[in-house]
């Protein structure tokens, strides 16, 4: 165990590192957002659902002492009813920490709708310190193309074994983690969206020996989990949402994996839209963990909703519900799994929007 160095008293933690003063509120946003969810599960109606979470997210901030900016919010991709881009969370009170924010109520909104597994609800936050600009980099493309591994991935690479790139052939990219984890490529397990994009890269995952995992939709908590050690995953490819990689990198930052990112334009128009903004040599950038999340502060909370690789989802029992959230922070490397017991005869939760209900 490494022990801080003694040193005089001139103020609490909090006043060097409000992430431990605010990371549990965060926890208790996404449990919020869903135990609203939840009652929409299996309903067909992914809109409501969605409402429903950010409205109780928004209430928790409402009470809570940061300057958040929403760097990375609901909304950006589509017409959803959520958090967006340049909204502001918390009460803004003068000296309070300032913080970046991205922000999925509910990741794996079509999976809620159908009543399928694989939906959470998620939130990250990088704190802004020293006047400098964002924490967080937004991406204006639609999707980008995602590479996710583990901290023993790291580390081997770091220690002398080849590293990886996004460009590599799939079959040497498997190669390198089946030697990073002293495996064999069979023992290899890939996740992605299933999704008919990707069908190339599952023949070539299936090819080469190793083993899919593939989801419906949400690609967070798979981008996450190759960095959790009892996930059972141990490469995460795929071509999903920009908005997501960054919600995603700030989960992978606090674990010590590694996210390699690269816009992916859907179509000519989009790609010369892009273009308009940037140069080639920027759209085709290849953006690292410490690019999309830089500092040295990552904060990274998730509740499931339905069950998931990440996360069991919301247990309902009477007048009681259990939620499973996982809390993690970049600065001490701490992962919390945190199991709730919530009786809902007497919990409150505090809505901005109150014709959306309370439970």
């Amino acid at each position: 165990m490494v022990r801080a160095p003694a040193t005089p008293h001139h103020g609490s933690l909090s006043d060097t590192d409000p992430e431990r003063t605010i990371e549990f509120e965060f926890v208790r946003a996404t449990e919020n957002a869903a135990l609203q969810a939840i009652h929409w599960l299996g309903r067909g109606d992914k809109e409501q659902a969605d409402a429903a979470a950010t409205d109780a997210i928004r209430g928790v901030f409402d009470l809570v002492d940061i300057c958040g900016d929403v760097a990375i919010g609901e909304g950006i991709k589509d017409d959803a009813p959520g958090i967006f881009l340049g909204e502001r969370l918390g009460t803004w009170r003068d000296g309070s920490p300032h913080f970046d924010i991205a922000i999925d109520p509910i990741d794996g909104t079509t999976n809620l709708a159908n009543g399928s597994p694989n939906a959470i609800s998620v939130m990250a936050a990088s704190q802004r310190v020293g006047g400098r600009g964002p924490a967080m980099r937004q991406l204006p493309s639609f999707y980008s193309m995602k590479l996710a591994y583990g901290p023993a991935v790291v580390k081997a690479t770091q220690g002398g074994l080849p590293a990886i790139a996004l460009d590599d052939p799939l079959p040497l990219i498997l190669q390198r983690v089946a030697d990073a984890l002293g495996r064999r490529v069979r023992d290899v397990v890939v996740a992605s969206l299933n999704r008919p994009r990707h069908d190339w890269m599952i023949a070539a995952v299936r090819q080469a020996g190793a083993a899919m995992r593939l989801a419906s939709d949400g690609d967070v908590n798979l981008a996450v989990a190759p960095s959790l050690p009892d996930s059972g995953i141990d490469l995460f490819i795929g071509i999903g949402g920009s908005p997501e990689g960054v919600l995603a990198a700030a989960g992978v930052k606090a674990l010590g994996g590694e996210l390699l990112l690269r816009m992916w334009p859907r179509d000519a128009d989009e790609r010369a839209r892009l273009l308009d903004q940037m140069d080639e040599s920027e759209l085709s950038r290849i953006h690292h963990v410490d690019d999309l999340v830089s500092g040295d502060s990552a904060l990274f909370c998730a509740t499931g909703i339905s069950d998931s690789a990440l996360l069991p989802g919301v247990k309902l029992l009477g007048h009681q519900a259990i939620t499973h959230s996982i809390l993690m922070r970049a600065r001490s490397r701490t992962v919390r799994y945190i199991r709730a017991v919530h009786n809902l005869e007497h919990k409150i939760i505090h809505l901005r929007d109150a014709s959306l209900g309370s439970i």
